[in-house]
């Protein structure tokens, strides 16, 4: 009797449930202001979540699943971690996803370098479906991070990483003559270039939706064969009014070690930015509050878990987590 084509496919499971394991091999939290001190002391657990991913980016939690989403790029893959330790593989073969971000309803939407789109959805086997792919008639670049306002609409950062870095999308000749970051309406369907930068990367915004941030790591180019490296590898801040506009660009912070890939931002206003050693947090008066060590680079990271004071990391090939006391 022939099999059925469909016993031949692999299991979606990545990690069985089970505990994290502890990370032993890095330096304490550092404690640059006694602020931080009180929600996340220097001897906090770092956990591993999972362990396995070639380059681990755009980390969101669905808390309509109750559960991490993520992506590992190179690998073509959405994963999807759960509470009782369990990893399993949500998308396979994607075209390339970075950038993940969920909508009030619960709902997925992704940056994807290899359709060089904004797409939504998609989930076991099922394709997500492109909602943003061009500006002004001409494709856009290789979005790579997004961000959900507090109105609903869609932003996202529109860099060449991903049509640069054949392991990351697929080779291409860029269209647009800028990278920028878009303000996408749902509702409506409108796109609009909101700010142009050297290399946009990284956004978020202020949990009451007034500041928005953006990372420019320009400097990252240098890591690219045939590229030359920027000067860039700063956050820069804007005043975001009530109808979406931008105002008061002004600088927020750079890293020493690397750039400043994804961050989040938490509901003191707190911003948590992913760096070549570790995730580094400042207030939003721009004092540095201090420095978690991870055993590789940090791409982002984002809060989340059941009571949503689990810091999870996308590392490299780590999904890390460590937990604040509030």
């Amino acid at each position: 009797m022939p099999n059925d084509s469909s016993d031949l496919l692999p299991t979606r499971l990545l990690r069985p449930a089970g505990p994290p394991r502890r990370v032993t091999d890095v330096r304490p939290v550092q404690i640059d202001d006694e602020r931080l001190a009180a929600v996340l002391p220097p001897d906090a657990a770092l956990m591993a979540l999972h362990q396995g991913t070639v380059h681990a980016e755009g980390p969101a939690w669905q808390g309509t699943q109750h559960r991490l989403v993520w992506s590992d790029v190179p690998n073509r893959r959405l994963l999807g971690w759960y509470p009782d330790g369990h990893v399993e593989v949500l998308i396979e073969g994607t075209w390339f996803m970075n950038g993940n971000a969920i909508q009030a309803d619960g709902g997925m939407v992704h940056c994807e370098h290899g359709r060089r789109c904004i797409s939504r959805g998609g989930d076991y086997g099922n394709a997500p479906e492109p909602i943003v792919t061009h500006y002004q008639g001409k494709r856009l670049n290789a979005p790579n991070d997004i961000a959900v306002a507090p109105d609903g609409a869609i932003w996202f950062t529109d860099p060449l990483f991903g049509i640069l870095m054949p392991n990351q999308g697929a080779l291409a000749a860029p269209e647009l003559d800028h990278c920028s970051v878009y303000r996408f309406d749902p509702r409506g369907g409108t796109l609009q270039r909101m700010a142009d930068f050297e290399q946009p990367n990284g956004i978020a915004f202020s949990s009451d939706g007034a500041t928005l941030y953006v990372s420019d790591t320009s400097l990252s180019l240098g890591d690219v064969p045939g590229q030359r490296a920027g000067d860039r590898h700063e956050i820069i801040a804007f005043d975001v009014a009530p109808d979406g506009g931008l105002a008061n660009r002004r600088f927020f912070c750079h890293t020493d070690h690397g750039a400043p890939d994804g961050f989040t931002v938490d509901a003191r206003g707190w911003l948590w930015t992913g760096a070549a050693d570790g995730v580094h947090v400042w207030a939003p008066d721009r004092r540095k509050l201090g420095f978690i060590p991870t055993p590789t680079v940090v791409s982002n990271c984002t809060f989340g878990g059941m009571d949503g004071r689990r810091l999870f990391i996308t590392a490299k090939d780590f999904l890390l987590a460590v937990d604040l006391l509030g």
